[in-house]
């Protein structure tokens, strides 16, 4: 078997076939996995991946084994984690897995240093904590690897400011960069889910309630869409001007974080940045406030400032920990202030993953065949990767498009036609 620290093995059956289920609205990733079978592109690349452990992370997993890759996986965030999932993988799939839900800091961070024992030349990350601990705690790996890909917003701002600095010492591919997981996954995956994991935390009511997304980014798009489609007030807080008018424009509120402090039911952070509801803000809020992320990282809330202006703390019910202010007001907050859509719900749904996921796989064949040629920065997903994957995609849900004709692409390629 291999190696492993997970859960509970005995959860494999479960786990192996909620995996079927999954794959069964993943076709992109399916017709990749046929060829990579048959061609092996990543035939003896050892790969270390940090990613969330569920059932699409697994059809991911057994993609890149089909190309011929060696693996190690562990969690990118210590509540993301499937449990069944990772006893599948393990016991079916023969990957090994460094993973439990609700693990603590310490072993996080230990399952980290487990996956990356297998000595990668691949790194496949969501929150850049594989590229992280390489650079800091793991230097001595970094000779062997090839070259990695990072999966979401908030791990790219960190790889973007590492190549900026001049330390990053390998190349990475921004897959959440690509117009097929971005405007797909973070809009449609991170709306749908997140509602999901606030619904399935609180069972409130999102129709009538003032709901608060902070940040207007393609995860912020995604989530007020979503709530105003359920009948909620959406007011969004935001410090670009851009973004800012274009959430105006879209029809929702605008207006400072403290001022919707003050007004606020459910408050929900999608900025990647620190102490967004800060100290500041909980004063403020209805006695009954509910508070969560859908950020990579909990600091999107203040939570050490929460803890120490109230008075008594408890967990009232799975993922729901009630905050009493010396006040007397109780503030909620949701899944310790981690991701919502996975710490309480199952994260996005497996159609719109199958996109991102493919990004991954492919991305994963382009470093290998072009790692020499790439200079230690950050680069975007070729254009040809994205145009086959949204190709694949619209096939896979029989959807034809229109094809220029010989004219048509004459006329796009000169300047010589006019009125």
């Amino acid at each position: 078997m291999a190696k492993h620290d997970i859960k509970d093995i005995g959860l494999a059956k479960k786990g192996k076939l909620r995996i079927e289920w999954a794959a069964q609205e993943m076709p992109v990733l399916r017709s990749i996995t046929e060829r990579f079978s048959k061609e092996k592109p990543l035939k003896g690349m050892k790969v270390v991946a940090c990613l969330h452990v569920t059932t699409e992370t697994a059809s991911l997993m057994e993609t890149l084994k089909a190309g011929g890759a060696d693996i190690a996986l562990c969690a990118s965030n210590p509540l993301s984690t499937q449990d069944d999932v990772a006893a599948s993988l393990v016991k079916h799939s023969g990957i090994s897995v460094f993973s439990i839900k609700g693990e603590d800091t310490k072993t996080y961070y230990q399952h980290i240093k487990d996956a990356l024992a297998l000595k990668p030349q691949i790194t496949m990350d969501d929150g850049a904590d594989v590229v992280s601990t390489l650079h800091k705690d793991a230097t001595h790996l970094l000779k062997g690897v090839i070259g990695g890909t990072e999966e979401t917003t908030t791990g790219v701002i960190r790889l973007k400011a590492m190549a900026k600095d001049g330390a990053l010492r390998y190349p990475i591919v921004a897959v959440n960069d690509a117009y097929t997981k971005h405007l797909f996954d973070n809009r449609y995956g991170t709306g749908q889910s997140t509602m999901d994991g606030i619904i399935r935390s609180t069972n409130r009511l999102i129709a009538g309630s003032v709901f608060v997304v902070a940040g207007y980014g393609w995860c912020g798009r995604g989530l007020a869409m979503r709530a105003k489609g359920m009948g909620a007030r959406v007011i969004v807080t935001e410090v670009d001007p851009l973004k800012a008018l274009e959430a105006t424009m879209d029809g929702f509120e605008l207006m400072p974080i403290r001022e919707a402090s003050r007004i606020g039911d459910i408050f929900c952070t999608a900025t990647g940045d620190i102490k967004v509801i800060s100290k500041n803000c909980f004063p403020l809020m209805k006695d009954g406030a509910i508070v969560c992320n859908t950020g990579h990282f909990n600091v999107e809330i203040d939570i050490e400032s929460l803890a120490a202006m109230s008075k008594a703390r408890r967990i009232i019910r799975d993922y729901v920990e009630e905050f009493t202010l010396r006040s007397g007001r109780r503030i909620y907050l949701l899944g310790e202030g981690r991701l919502i859509n996975l710490a309480a719900a199952e994260g996005h749904p497996s159609a719109v993953m199958d996109m991102s996921f493919a990004n991954q796989a492919l991305c994963a064949e382009f470093m290998v065949k072009n790692a020499k040629k790439l200079e230690k920065k950050v680069y975007s997903v070729p254009e040809k990767i994205d145009n086959e994957i949204a190709r694949l995609k619209l096939k896979a849900m029989a959807l034809t498009i229109d094809t220029l004709t010989p004219e048509q692409k004459k006329y796009l390629q000169s300047w010589e036609m006019g009125t």
